[in-house]
C-alpha cells in the first residue's frame, strides 16, 4: 500500500479525523509518521476544510523546533489529505502520568520543554488548542519531550478562528475554549496548567461523571489546591500554576515567561517526595516494580548461559573404529543419521538392502567448508542472543539474523547430503 511516495509499513492507531500509519520515504530512506484525513470528510465540515486543513499543516510545517515533531511533507492523493511528518517511537506523557504522579524534577523538565515549544509556536504566529498528555511524546534517552498534533492549530490571524466552536479534550480545555470564544496562546497556557497539575498530583485539574459536568467545572470552578494533594510543594510553584489556570486570560503568564519561571523552580525540584498513588493508579504497579528488576536479571542471566553454551568449545571428535556406526555430531544443526534424513524429508525409510551397505563415513571437523558454516552459525546466535536481550524478538535484525540461520541450516544439509551421495 502507498500514500502518495509513501509505502505504507503499518497502522499506528486512529485519530478524531483519520488514521495514522508508520511509513517509509523511499527516496531518502526515512521511516516517517503519515496522519491521514478521508477528503470526502474534511468537506463536510465547509467548504474551504479541504485548503484551511492544508494551510494549517503548512503553517506547523514552519515550525522548526526540538520540542516540536517536524512536518516533512503534505498533500492530497487518492482521495486522502495527509501529512507526513517526523515519527517518534517512544511513549506519550499520557503512558507515563498513567503510572501515577511523577518525580518534581521531571515534572518540571517536562513542562519547561512543553512550555518552550509554545513560547516558540506563539512566536510564530500559530496556537496549538488541544494541549493533553496524549499529544506529548517522550522520546530518546535524554527524555526529549516532542509536542505532536498541531493538525489543528491556526494562524492568529487566520479568518477562521473556530469562534463559536470547542476544539480541544474537555479535562484540558480553557473556560474561554469550552464557552467556544476567541483564543489566543493564553489558551494554550491553561492547557498545560491543567496537565502540569496531574502531573503533580495523579488528578485531573477538572473532572466530572459527563461532559457537561466537565465543562461546568472548567468554566467555574478552580481545582482542589496542588499543595492539599501533594505537601511540600514550593510555594512558587504553586502560586505559578494558580495563575496558569486562572479563568481570566489576562492574568495567565504568556509561554515565554513561563519557561523563565520553571527554569527559576529547578533548584527546589529534587527535595519533594511524589505524594502516594491516587486510587484510579492500578494495584498492579508494586508488583511490577518488583517484579521488573527481577526480570531483567533473568533475562539477563539467561542470555549469559545461551551465549556461553554457543561459544563454548566443541569436544573434539574420538577416532571411530570400522564396525561401529558413524559419529553424531553435538551441534544442533549436525548432519543427522540416514534414518533421521528420511523421517525429516518425509521419505520412507530405508530397507535391508540399504542397511547392509557399508555405512559411508561422515565428514568431520577437518572439512574446511563445513567448519566455516559452522563458525558463522555461531556467530549469528551469540548476535541473535545480543539483539533479544536489547530489543525483542520482533526487532527486524533479529528476523534478519532468523533468515540467515535457516539458510545455513539449509545449506549444512544440503552440503553434508552431497558429501554422502559422492
Amino acid at each position: 500500500m502507498k500514500i502518495g511516495r509513501y509505502e505504507i509499513l503499518d497502522e499506528v492507531g486512529q485519530g478524531a479525523m483519520g488514521t495514522v500509519y508508520r511509513a517509509r520515504d523511499p527516496l531518502i530512506e526515512r521511516t516517517v509518521a503519515i496522519k491521514t484525513v478521508p477528503i470526502a470528510q474534511l468537506r463536510q465540515e465547509g467548504a474551504d476544510a479541504e485548503s484551511r486543513f492544508l494551510r494549517e499543516a503548512q503553517s506547523a510545517g514552519r515550525l522548526s523546533h526540538p520540542n516540536i515533531v517536524t512536518i516533512y511533507d503534505v498533500g492530497e492523493t487518492d482521495g486522502l489529505a495527509y501529512i507526513a511528518m517526523e515519527y517518534l517511537p517512544g511513549a506519550t506523557l499520557r503512558d507515563i502520568m498513567d503510572k501515577g504522579p511523577m518525580p518534581l524534577d521531571l515534572v518540571l523538565d517536562t513542562a519547561t520543554q512543553m512550555a518552550g515549544a509554545l513560547a516558540f509556536a506563539h512566536e510564530h504566529g500559530v496556537i496549538h488548542r488541544d494541549i493533553k498528555p496524549s499529544n506529548v511524546v517522550v522520546t530518546g534517552r535524554g527524555g526529549r519531550v516532542k509536542l505532536t498534533d498541531f493538525g489543528i492549530a491556526h494562524l492568529l490571524n487566520s479568518e477562521h478562528t473556530q469562534t463559536g466552536q470547542m476544539l480541544g479534550s474537555p479535562r484540558y480545555m480553557s473556560p474561554e475554549q469550552a464557552m467556544g470564544r476567541e483564543i489566543d496562546g493564553r489558551s494554550d497556557i491553561f492547557s498545560l496548567g491543567a496537565v502540569l497539575y496531574e502531573m503533580l498530583t495523579g488528578q485531573y485539574a477538572f473532572d466530572g461523571g459527563s461532559l457537561p459536568a466537565i465543562v461546568y467545572r472548567v468554566i467555574h470552578e478552580a481545582p482542589a489546591p496542588a499543595t492539599s494533594l501533594r505537601a511540600q510543594l514550593p510555594g512558587a510553584l504553586a502560586s505559578l500554576l494558580t495563575r496558569m489556570l486562572d479563568k481570566n486570560p489576562q492574568t495567565r503568564p504568556d509561554a515565554r515567561a513561563l519557561v523563565n519561571a520553571l527554569h527559576a523552580l529547578v533548584p527546589a525540584a529534587p527535595h519533594v517526595p511524589a505524594p502516594l498513588p491516587s486510587n484510579r493508579i492500578s494495584r498492579l504497579l508494586p508488583m511490577l516494580a518488583f517484579g521488573t528488576p527481577v526480570a531483567v536479571f533473568l533475562l539477563i542471566g539467561v542470555g549469559i548461559i545461551v551465549i556461553g553454551y554457543f561459544i563454548a568449545p566443541a569436544p573434539q571428535p574420538q577416532p571411530v573404529s570400522p564396525p561401529t556406526s558413524p559419529p553424531v555430531s553435538d551441534s544442533q544443526d549436525a548432519a543427522p543419521q540416514p534414518a533421521e534424513d528420511a523421517a525429516t524429508d518425509s521419505q520412507p525409510s530405508a530397507g535391508p538392502t540399504e542397511t547392509a551397505r557399508p555405512t559411508q563415513k561422515l565428514p568431520g571437523e577437518a572439512d574446511a567448508y563445513l567448519t566455516g558454516l559452522d563458525k558463522k552459525q555461531v556467530e549469528l546466535r551469540i548476535m541473535r542472543t545480543e539483539l533479544l536481550l536489547q530489543y525483542t524478538e520482533q526487532h527486524p535484525d533479529v528476523m534478519q539474523v532468523d533468515r540467515q540461520l535457516e539458510q545455513l541450516r539449509i545449506e549444512r544439509r544440503r552440503y553434508l547430503q552431497q558429501l554422502q551421495k559422492n
